[in-house]
């Protein structure tokens, strides 16, 4: 499903029960809405569920330049008035987290429970610079080059030598991602802060990451403490994509989040 939101045409789709609650789903760099696949079929039947392929990403369009997490959270709320969403909850992953920390922040009235999983929720210097060199690999060579590098990053080693099934369906989705869309993302995740004005948040917010993603895995803790009420699940044997790593587990501690 095609819609036109914040000026260009979204990769949409929608499943689950009329009437009932939406939840809406946001990926991470280099991904698409499939990266939800498994949390979709767990969920349907409890929750009207908006994915869609963020700026940039799968077959949404994806304008040349760098974008910010200010029009990334933009295009959510163009999206949702498009459809007629009044309110919804939210799950995102790694540049999915960061979008819903911001629209937590900016938007609060239009939400009500966030699960933010796998994000660190601010760069910093060195990443700004990392961010900065995958955006010249991606500018000079492709996606190609990144692909590899990328997945060693984001899996637990003995699921990335063991080339589990979700390794080579993440691999398909970086290789395919737009490079307009992996530079303009890449240049929103270099630069941002979310972190100081979380602790602020009054929505409900469940943290939610791999116990093998690295820092982020020990920012969530760190953010958990900084806000009052907030909940942490971390998930055993799961790296950056948690949701794919321990699917079952990551959907059964988002419907019981959701549905307190």
């Amino acid at each position: 499903m095609k819609i036109k939101a914040n000026g260009i045409t979204f990769n949409c789709d929608i499943s689950g029960p009329e009437g009932a609650p939406w939840l809406i789903f946001s990926n991470s760099l280099a991904t698409d809405l499939h990266m939800w696949d498994p949390q979709e079929t767990a969920l349907k039947d409890r929750f009207r569920i908006l994915r869609h392929d963020q700026r940039g990403h799968g077959a949404t369009e994806a304008p040349a330049g760098r974008y910010t997490f200010d029009l990334l959270c933009d295009d959510v709320i163009a999206l949702m008035d498009a459809l007629n969403i009044g309110k919804a909850h939210w799950c995102g992953l790694s540049m999915g987290c960061a979008t819903g920390m911001g629209l937590a922040q900016k938007h609060p009235d239009r939400f009500g429970r966030f699960v933010l999983c796998d994000s660190s929720g601010r760069s910093s210097p060195e990443s700004g610079r990392q961010w900065e060199d995958r955006i010249a690999i991606a500018l000079k060579d492709g996606m190609a080059p990144l692909v590899e590098p990328t997945v060693q990053r984001w899996f637990p080693p003995e699921v990335y030598k063991a080339n589990a099934p979700q390794v080579d369906i993440i691999r398909t989705m970086i290789r395919t991602t737009p490079v307009n869309g992996f530079v303009g993302c890449a240049a929103a995740l270099a630069d941002h802060d979310f972190r100081k004005l979380m602790p602020s948040v009054k929505n409900p917010v469940l943290w939610m990451c791999g116990d093998q993603d690295g820092p982020n895995t020990a920012a969530m803790k760190v953010m958990q403490g900084e806000l009052p009420g907030s909940q942490l699940v971390v998930l055993p044997n799961a790296g950056h994509i948690s949701n794919l790593d321990q699917p079952a587990m990551f959907s059964k501690a988002l419907a019981e989040f959701l549905s307190a």
